[in-house]
């Protein structure tokens, strides 16, 4: 579900509030959390899916059918879950994309260049300075 515009507005001056008060703290937050998320959502998917191997040959030699099929489903779950993690995660240098559900109207607009947080800040604080310039 999309921000309505009065919650981007106060994300966006949120924002700005933080990378005034402290710049490093604020680049530091602003990638690399996602990345480190998912790359650690992946490598558990992964050992989960080892742990549903084990599982489902320890089913097959200990002949209880019940601990083969656990085993099997906990494989699916953990495949599942190390595809949609990979695919959620960004590359590195690149920004996660706002819209990456595709409900949103950015999904329907055509792919321009991206530019950091702090240029889209300042060129809508430069728009709204310019209005309220010009209506007075």
């Amino acid at each position: 579900m999309p921000l309505s515009e009065h919650e981007q507005r106060m994300l966006e001056q949120m924002e700005r509030a933080l990378y005034a008060e402290d710049p490093k703290f604020a680049s530091a937050l602003e990638g690399s959390g996602l990345r480190t998320y998912t790359r650690r959502r992946v490598y558990q998917a992964v050992a989960g899916f080892l742990v549903g191997i084990a599982l489902l040959m320890a089913g097959m030699v200990a002949k209880q059918v019940w601990l083969s099929v656990v085993g099997f489903l906990v494989m699916l779950g953990c495949a599942v879950l190390a595809v949609t993690g990979w695919r959620k995660a960004p590359k590195p240098g690149e920004q996660p994309a706002a819209g990456a559900t595709g409900a949103g109207p950015q999904a329907r607009r055509p792919a321009r260049q991206r530019r950091s947080v702090m240029d889209r800040i300042e060129e809508r604080w430069q728009r709204r300075r310019d209005e309220q310039q010009g209506g007075q």
